[in-house]
């Protein structure tokens, strides 16, 4: 599941029209997947592995050649399967499945340059579709003004329209609410310069 080059103009469109009422900036990602840099497959791959030579010298008359031959064919078949994203993403904890995907939200705030905004006023509206995770981020300037809680109804309406998979209608949305956020609090200045690219990020 992902966005077409029209909806990513249509997300583009959307937050140019809500930068227009305000000085802060709005900067959107959509991660296919945060845990693609986890260990876990490897982990679990190895562990059965290592677990299958006990089975096969105490069930079977196997040589020792064949025997570590199915034991490498065993780990690579099932680290190929288990870094499927979704199959990697199900045998995850919810819990852990949250904290790997903030910790990406986190990260993508920090690249898009959302920290070196003068006013602090800038946010970021992150979705990681296979840990079906959403999350704004709102710069010191603008979490000092609107709590964390006040920007729930966008983050509700991202994750209703992701299960629908209307994805770039969530966006849409979901911008339109935190631009009315920033502009009562951040409103355009005669002197306000865009100064970050009006785009969805897709990783």
């Amino acid at each position: 599941m992902s966005i077409s080059a029209q909806e990513r103009t249509r997300i583009a469109n959307a937050i140019r029209s809500a930068e227009t009422k305000t000085s802060g900036e709005i900067v959107c990602v959509l991660a296919r997947s945060s845990s693609h840099a986890t260990a876990l497959p490897v982990l679990l791959a190895a562990a059965i592995a290592l677990a299958l030579p006990w089975l096969l010298v105490a069930c079977t008359a196997l040589t020792v050649e064949r025997i570590l031959l199915l034991q490498v064919a065993v780990f690579l078949v099932l680290l190929l399967l288990l870094s499927v994203p979704r199959v990697r993403t199900a045998l995850m904890p919810r819990k852990t499945r949250r904290a790997i995907a903030h910790r990406a939200a986190m990260e993508q705030f920090a690249m898009r340059g959302l920290a070196h905004k003068k006013d602090r006023s800038g946010i970021l509206i992150f979705v990681s579709l296979a840990e079906r995770y959403a999350r704004i981020i709102a710069d010191d300037g603008i979490a000092a003004r609107v709590p964390q809680a006040e920007w729930q109804a966008a983050i509700d309406a991202l994750i209703a329209h992701m299960r629908d998979g209307r994805i770039a209608d969530g966006f849409v949305t979901a911008i339109d609410l935190c631009g009315e956020k920033l502009a009562a609090h951040f409103p355009r200045t005669t002197t306000g310069v865009d100064e970050l690219p009006d785009r969805i990020y897709v990783i």
